[in-house]
């Protein structure tokens, strides 16, 4: 397959209530969609949202990397052009949208597990007792894996979760601080609530501090999980070999797409590393790719982040897939 055309527009997603982390707060998903169209008639489709306080990339720096070099790709064969992508000077997320484009165009999206598997459900930062309540409807919906949106005020942050866990005794809390900590900060939080059923702990510190992270991962029996901090292969190997956290979580628009991925992926199977498969706020194509790995690599991921069509204010027609509660099936 040789490729003909690039083209990229801009799509929105409204949300049904808006989503709030430490770092950005967004009512409406952005996100570029890119049409990779071959000499045959063969179309691939890719999806990058506009994530600056994690990736770097706003919309405008997503169309103009790939505006950049689109004419570097077109008239190659689609798995010389895959290879060729990844040696450009362009931003993670603006790769990973060309390159799930290739990876489909490559018939890469085949399921070899058809199990249904289990998504958890972000509760946004806010005030305690919204939080509560986001959390009680959440429940009351199916949902049993709950991915709990901490900031920088640890008197809130210990009373949220001292209070979601004595109230949802049967849920799993994710605790996601999305590097709001202190080292000194992370250990009050770990001390305060080391009693509690608690699944784990997301990115605690800064993502270049490894140091700390690694002290935190030392200081707890709470397993630790490395977000921003592994964006590549190369991240995770590191944070790995100085047993800075327990998982990893695999992102598709931090590491450049599902072939880089799957790299991760085999990576974390053969040393038997355990990983959560997470998103941005993201539309469906993408959710797609990372739901085929999510499927296809159930054996590592121990958690599936992606929840992103739960939060759109309407149901997508463009899934492959059937979100029922917290069950996610092939449809």
């Amino acid at each position: 397959m040789i490729i003909k055309s690039i083209r990229t527009q801009i799509k929105y997603i409204a949300l049904k209530t808006p989503f709030i982390t430490a770092l950005r707060r967004v009512e409406t998903i952005e996100f570029v969609r890119v049409s990779v169209m071959c000499e045959g008639g063969e179309v691939g489709i890719g999806e990058a949202p506009a994530t600056m306080a994690i990736t770097g990339e706003d919309i405008q720096i997503i169309m103009d990397s790939i505006a950049r070099v689109k004419d570097v790709l077109i008239g190659l064969e689609i798995q010389n052009a895959l290879e060729l992508l990844h040696q450009q000077s362009i931003g993670s997320s603006a790769k990973a949208a060309l390159d799930i484009a290739f990876m489909s165009l490559l018939g890469f999206f085949r399921l070899k597990n058809t199990q249904s598997i289990q998504t958890d459900i972000t509760i946004s930062l806010n005030d305690v007792a919204t939080m509560l309540r986001d959390a009680k409807d959440a429940c009351e919906n199916g949902m049993s894996i709950l991915k709990i949106k901490l900031g920088s005020d640890m008197n809130h942050a210990i009373e949220v979760t001292q209070k979601l866990s004595k109230t949802f005794i049967e849920a799993k809390l994710l605790i996601d601080a999305n590097q709001a900590w202190s080292l000194a900060e992370s250990l009050t939080y770990v001390n305060a609530v080391e009693h509690l059923n608690i699944e784990l702990i997301e990115q605690p510190v800064v993502a270049e501090d490894l140091a700390s992270l690694k002290l935190i991962t030392d200081a707890t029996t709470i397993p630790i999980l490395a977000d921003e901090a592994t964006f590549t292969l190369g991240d995770v190997k590191a944070v790995m070999k100085n047993k800075s956290a327990d998982m990893i979580n695999i992102k598709l628009m931090k590491c450049g797409g599902v072939s880089r991925a799957v790299e991760i992926l085999e990576y974390a199977r053969e040393n038997k590393i355990k990983c959560m498969l997470g998103s941005m706020l993201e539309g469906p194509y993408s959710i797609n790719a990372a739901l085929y790995l999510a499927f296809n690599y159930s054996d590592v991921i121990e958690y599936v982040d992606l929840d992103s069509p739960l939060l759109y204010k309407e149901r997508s027609t463009e899934l492959d897939f059937i979100y029922s509660d917290s069950f996610i099936s092939p449809s």
